[in-house]
């Protein structure tokens, strides 16, 4: 399973520290990052995982969307 995020950071260049500072929770929650991209815009940055435990990933979900902001997240499986 997959889990595609997409965030609207205020300052990139302070979510992308956030983000990279906070790779240890990612795995904790049971998420393995695959893929990180920018909008051409520069306005938002979508994110790829790769999901081990659903139920943690989704709490992860939730503290993000408390904590920095909305998350956009869909949880995927292969077609």
């Amino acid at each position: 399973m997959n889990l595609l995020t997409h965030h609207i950071p205020a300052d990139y260049t302070a979510w992308k520290a956030d983000f990279d500072a906070h790779s240890e929770t990612r795995m904790q929650a049971g998420l393995t990052l695959m893929q990180l991209w920018r909008d051409a815009d520069g306005t938002g940055v979508t994110a790829l995982f790769e999901v081990n435990d659903r139920k943690k990933a989704q709490g992860w979900v939730d503290a993000e969307n408390q904590t920095d902001g909305p998350v956009t997240a869909r949880f995927m499986r292969t077609a």
